[in-house]
Parts: structure tokens; sequence; C-alpha cells
């Protein structure tokens, strides 16, 4: 049995967890996520915890069951305490401005860049260099961290471009005369 698979997701108070024989559904207060239930994985509730057992014993549902694991966990806490992700801008005029659910980012190019926030995301700019991308599937914020990231990645010569908050770029040098 998978080593993530063996080890129960427990449910904290305040989380509503419904299996039924299609889907997983945790309710809380970041909202309401579901995940089509996998036909490998046997997925019960035992007095607020959830366990995953392999339908047989393939590789293949052995694996299963700690991917299913993993994303309820994931689910779980983001109705919880919800997922977050940090970007800052590096670049002389590089700004960021969020307004309601748009991001509009001024970044060197001669048009600004405007991005639509997804159903249940929330955008937040503390300073015109930082984005603070917040929500309860973590799939979806890291996946919209990645295409904004991806609109002006970090060069390596000065660094400038949007990066992570906790991402280091290695500065390469420069061509020697």
């Amino acid at each position: 049995m998978s080593r993530v698979g063996k080890s129960p997701v427990s449910i904290p108070a305040g989380v509503d967890v419904s299996i039924k024989d299609d889907q997983i559904s945790v309710k809380g207060a970041g909202g309401v996520l579901s995940l089509a239930q996998n036909a490998l994985v046997k997925v019960s509730n035992n007095e607020g915890k959830l366990s995953f057992e392999p339908v047989n014993d393939s590789r293949e549902a052995n694996a299963m069951s700690g991917t299913v694991r993993q994303l309820v966990n994931n689910m779980v806490v983001g109705v919880s305490k919800g997922f977050e992700k940090k970007l800052t801008l590096i670049g002389v005029g590089f700004k960021a401005a969020a307004s309601g659910n748009k991001l509009n980012l001024a970044i060197g190019f001669s048009h600004p860049v405007n991005f639509e926030m997804p159903t249940g995301i929330t955008v937040a700019t503390p300073t015109p260099t930082e984005i603070v991308i917040k929500g309860a599937d973590r799939q979806v914020v890291g996946q919209l961290a990645a295409e904004i990231r991806a609109v002006r990645p970090p060069e390596p010569y000065k660094g400038k471009g949007i990066r992570y908050a906790d991402e280091k770029v290695t500065i390469k040098e420069t061509k020697k005369k």
C-alpha cells in the first residue's frame, strides 16, 4: 500500500465531508470543493478521519490511493485554512494593481496585461510590487500564479520579471570583452 495512502486525513471542526458513489465533497468556511471518486480507491469515514484503501492489489490502485488521499487532504486544508501564493515584481516601473476580481500588470510591455480571477480566488497587492493570490483550491491558486509568472518570467542576467516570493534566481555572468 502507498505510504501516503496509509495515513488517514483528519477532519477539523467546521469541515463537513460527504462521500457519495461518484463524488467526494468537502464543505467548510472556505467554500465547497468536490472530487470525482476513483473506482480503484475505497474511501471511508471513521470518527472524523478519512481512510483510503486500494480496491485490489494492483500497482495502479496502490498509487491512486495515495493520490486521492493527498487530493482530499488538499481540499480539507483548502476549505479550512486556504492556500496562498506570493509573487514579486522585480524591475524598474513594474507595477501590479488589484481591483475587485481583476489584476492589472504594468511590466514593461507597450500595453497593460489584465487577468480576470476565477471564482473563489482573491488577489491582493499589498505593495505595487507584490501580488498575493488566495483561494481554497490549491490547483487553481498554483495554476493562476504560474500563468501570471509566465507573462514575464525572471531573466537570468538582471533578474527582472515576475517571480515567486521564495524563488531564487541565479544571475549569469555577462559576456566579457
